[in-house]
């Protein structure tokens, strides 16, 4: 019960919220790099919010299934078919054993999510994740990208139910702005602001960068002015958080992701708002990006509106629908309660309503007995 890889795409890997508590130690978080696609796929499947995923850049792969369950595709738009048929993005889906299931390049996006019902993919978790550490070679499937031929079981039997799967599916999600050529990330000024002249800082927040082709899971490289520094951009190496903003000696910014290194040299003007995380890294090459200052009050308050809606988006998801039933496991569930009913309906029977079937019970015995004796003392002939 699982899938067999038949393309591996550009690059795919399992993927979950990602390995904290070890960047001490020298080990990158690793984890998705859209954070908000992956967690709405898992919502759609009826997953755990950190089950993992596999995530794919670019172009994404060809999968064939050994067993019937459901699966929800999410992220940016690779043109995904089911034997042959296209199925829409943001719905679950059920997939039946035998289907080959596939995805082009992304006509929309970076990065593309599909999450399996019942908890996904069976791999090992390592150091508390099961992401992918590409350059350790740990977690996820064998510590590498998938490969054509891999054989991926699933964490358990195939799901061929979900309840109220009308409502498994949600309308395109605005948020990203796939049509927008440019869009605006709120940045978190700091921690090394002050090495960065004022009219560095305001080429920063006022200038439009554009996304290279060097770009890729570790970092986000920029194209544009350069942002004037004081006396340089080295600092003694410090710790880097997701979204930080590097500025090099060249002076243009790169944005650390989700397979950053634990710790840098270069000054960081500032952090980009966890909100705004996926939006940027579903930018391909070519797009434009300008920044927004926000306070970190601000920016905590985006994002504790971010869980809210998707608080409400679980209740639209999980909302009553016809199909909100199965008959065969309906039945399986009947059955003993109407059991159950029926043996306490004869055990609440009133004392005078048994009295009285009892008592017409005995006159059908007596009756019964009379006729027999009459029978026996008739004469033959």
């Amino acid at each position: 019960m699982g899938l067999v890889v038949k393309k591996p795409g550009v690059i795919t890997t399992v993927q979950d919220k990602g390995r904290f508590g070890y960047q001490g130690s020298g080990f990158a978080t690793n984890g998705v790099m859209d954070h908000r696609a992956f967690a709405i796929a898992n919502l759609l499947v009826e997953n755990d919010p950190n089950a993992p995923v596999l995530e794919f850049a670019l172009a994404g792969p060809t999968l064939r299934f050994t067993t019937n369950t459901f699966v929800a595709i999410t992220g940016g738009d690779f043109s995904p078919t089911i034997d042959g048929k296209p199925v829409p993005l943001y719905t679950a889906l059920m997939v039946r054993r035998g289907s080959i299931l596939r995805f082009g390049a992304s006509k929309t996006g970076c990065y593309g999510y599909l999450a399996i019902a019942g908890g996904s993919i069976r791999v090992p978790e390592v150091m508390g994740s099961r992401s992918t550490n590409l350059k350790c070679e740990l977690g996820g499937w064998k510590g590498r990208a998938l490969a054509a031929g891999d054989y991926l079981p699933f964490a358990t039997k195939g799901v061929d139910f979900l309840p109220n799967l009308g409502s498994h599916r949600i309308e395109g999600d605005p948020y990203y702005g796939f049509g927008k050529d440019e869009i605006v990330v709120r940045v978190v000024p700091g921690p090394q602001e002050e090495m960065f002249t004022e009219a560095g800082v305001e080429t920063f927040y006022t200038q439009a960068y554009t996304a290279t082709t060097k770009c890729d899971r570790m970092g986000y490289r920029l194209d544009g002015p350069e942002i004037e520094t004081r006396h340089g951009s080295d600092i003694i190496s410090d710790g880097i958080a997701f979204g930080a903003v590097q500025v090099p000696s060249h002076g243009r910014p790169i944005i650390m992701l989700a397979d950053r290194q634990t710790t840098g040299g270069y000054a960081k003007i500032g952090t980009i708002a966890t909100v705004d995380i996926p939006k940027l890294v579903q930018r391909p090459p070519g797009s434009r990006v300008r920044f927004e200052r926000v306070s970190v009050q601000e920016a905590q308050r985006l994002l504790r509106a971010e869980a809210r809606q998707m608080d409400q988006l679980m209740l639209k998801v999980r909302r009553p629908s016809a199909d909100g039933i199965s008959p065969r496991r309906t039945a399986r569930r009947l059955a003993p309660i109407l059991e159950a009913q029926a043996q306490r309906m004869q055990a609440d029977t009133l004392w005078i309503d048994r009295a009285n079937r009892d008592e017409r019970v005995g006159r059908r015995n007596d009756l019964t007995s009379a006729s027999y004796e009459t029978a026996a003392q008739r004469p033959t002939e």
